[in-house]
């Protein structure tokens, strides 16, 4: 049976370096910049990076992946295993062991009950969960006794390492957040700012999209770290203002999302207080189609639901002209250089999981302008805009506050202006735009603009989780506090049906197969998703800070405990 490679070679042990450093807190204060600022320490309450990795320094899961993917345990005694006993012989459950003695910061003891109270606020069908499809095929979460946690699903699960493992699935206090489920999460301003965790940090203080306040958390499971006493992270400016504010002035320790050009990296290394370190995983910039009508015409509530398809990009040939007219290696060259690939995939790795799925990597903006004239927009009155039945052939393209993403919008804008579609461009605060705010009409998950771009990744190589957010179940809409990873509000019940083909699969060239199939009827078949670029992720750090180790399929944050000043 192939299931032991499927599961990731979750079995394989992890080794920790030796620490650093001798005490918990002698390294004074680490201090780190997200040019994103955060907007919640609660991941299950926000789809942005910021917010996930800023609440991992706090929150933790049971396991983790280290930067080659591999399952590493948390909070447990070990990775539950076929050869173990940890998972069941029929798949259907698996069964994780608290490490004994482990507290919350405030001294309390974690307990199974936690696991299982976390996944029934997650589960709960009046709230909002932005990770619900960590719970996908979860039939009950019980504790067989105070350390013990079994999942059991409703079907085999031949990738049982998808609840409570990686940054978007932390444990939660049952005790802090008990009256917060359903409707009243979004509302527990206390509880969603200062969580209390079992990470190696708790937060002292917090100002929404500005600056995270943290020290030492005393009942860390070990007594050496972390190294630092307190930590910080100052939000907003952009990019380039985080980098320099590290490799320049030496202002910072960290700065998260170093998303600058090629030419602006090269000077800032050659100052010497610093380097840019990277890692490939599966992130991805890409263009979300929106296939509801975001009109402000429409009643609050109904706007941008499935109540109204969107009156352009209902079409597959709009969608796809927009596609065919974008060069992607001018957008490699102009943002990223060597730090990216141009890709037609939202799966672009790894490489065996990859779908060969490489139509959109030329540009052909004849064809784009063919498809158009087939799709009935024509443009009647000469003045460069196609229209039909009316109106123009116009969309809103919004996105963050970014030099390069406003670099590729202006770029797309005119190749777009090349094949007759007229374009506002929209650029939105990221701490605005990542932070989940129901109320607010600038979040990505409310997609109120016709187009919107940002990257996105799988926190696993095998990408079953990832793949999940395309259900229909999972559009944000008013009834989960615009909460959910279907961004575009895409609903094929193929794709459902595929899916769930997905979760029971245990073959591992079968599991790739499906979920090269998923990706191309996101991508190219139904091009709702438009992949740019496969693009590393970047961040930079002093040369005075050392033990970090970038990781792409977890938070970047993931070792935090481990880092320390460099003497």
């Amino acid at each position: 049976m192939k299931l032991r490679t499927a599961l990731l070679g979750a079995a394989a042990a992890f080794a920790m370096a030796p620490a650093a450093y001798a005490e918990r807190g002698a390294d004074g204060e680490v201090k780190l910049t997200f040019p994103q600022a955060v907007s919640i320490m609660n991941p299950y309450l926000s789809g942005g990076t910021k917010d996930i990795y800023a609440s991992s320094m706090v929150l933790e899961p049971l396991a983790g992946l280290d930067p080659d993917g591999t399952l590493v345990p948390k909070l447990v005694t070990e990775i539950p295993t076929l050869e173990n006993g940890g998972v069941s012989a029929d798949l259907m459950s698996i069964t994780w062991k608290l490490i004994p003695g482990l507290l919350w910061s405030d001294g309390t003891p974690v307990t199974a009950d936690d696991a299982v109270f976390t996944a029934a606020y997650c589960m709960d069908p009046a709230g909002g969960c932005a990770q619900a499809t960590k719970y996908d095929g979860v039939a009950s979460v019980e504790a067989v006794d105070a350390s013990t946690i079994k999942i059991t699903f409703t079907a085999p699960k031949p990738n049982p390492y998808n609840t409570f493992v990686g940054a978007l699935s932390p444990l939660l206090q049952k005790a802090q957040f008990a009256a917060c489920q359903g409707a009243a999460a979004p509302t527990c301003t206390d509880q969603n700012s200062m969580p209390v965790g079992t990470g190696p940090f708790k937060v002292t203080g917090f100002t929404v999209n500005d600056t995270v306040s943290m020290e030492a958390n005393p009942n860390y499971r070990d007594p050496a770290k972390p190294a630092f006493a307190t930590a910080m992270i100052k939000g907003g400016g952009d990019a380039e203002s985080s980098a320099r504010a590290v490799m320049e002035t030496g202002e910072f320790d960290y700065a998260w999302n170093t998303q600058i050009p090629p030419d602006s990296q090269a000077a800032m290394t050659a100052a010497g207080k610093g380097q840019f370190v990277v890692a490939f995983g599966t992130l991805v910039e890409r263009i979300e189609m929106n296939t509801t009508d975001p009109s402000p015409d429409l009643p609050e509530g109904e706007r941008a639901t499935a109540k109204h398809p969107h009156p352009i990009l209902s079409d597959i040939k709009v969608r796809t002209a927009l596609s065919k007219a974008i060069d992607r290696s001018i957008l490699v060259e102009v943002g990223y250089g060597a730090g990216g690939n141009p890709t037609c995939n939202v799966i672009p790795a790894p490489a065996a999981w990859a779908s060969d799925n490489t139509g959109c990597l030329t540009q052909d903006i004849e064809g784009a302008k063919a498809l158009l004239d087939e799709a009935g927009w024509t443009d009647t009155d000469g003045d460069g805009i196609r229209d039909k039945d009316g109106k123009k052939l116009s969309l809103l393209y919004q996105t963050t506050v970014n030099p390069i993403r406003q670099d590729f919008q202006a770029l797309v804008k005119d190749w777009w202006s090349e094949i007759g579609v007229e374009t506002e461009l929209k650029a939105i605060d990221p701490g605005v735009f990542f932070g989940g705010d129901a109320g607010s009409p600038d979040t990505f998950q409310k997609f109120y603009a016709d187009v919107e771009m940002y990257a996105n990744n799988s926190d696993s190589p095998d990408p079953e989780s990832y793949l999940g957010q395309y259900q229909c179940k999972n559009a944000p809409r008013p009834e989960t506090q615009w909460q959910g990873e279907n961004i575009n509000r895409f609903c094929d019940p193929a794709y459902d049906a595929k899916f769930a083909e997905l979760q029971k699969t245990t073959d591992l060239a079968t599991r790739q197969t499906l979920a090269k199939q998923l990706n191309d009827m996101v991508t190219k078949d139904s091009m709702t998703v438009i992949p740019l670029v496969h693009r590393g992720t970047l961040s930079a750090h002093s040369n005075a800070l050392g033990g970090v180790r970038i990781n792409s399929w977890d938070s970047e944050l993931w070792n935090v405990a481990d880092w320390f000043r460099v003497k």
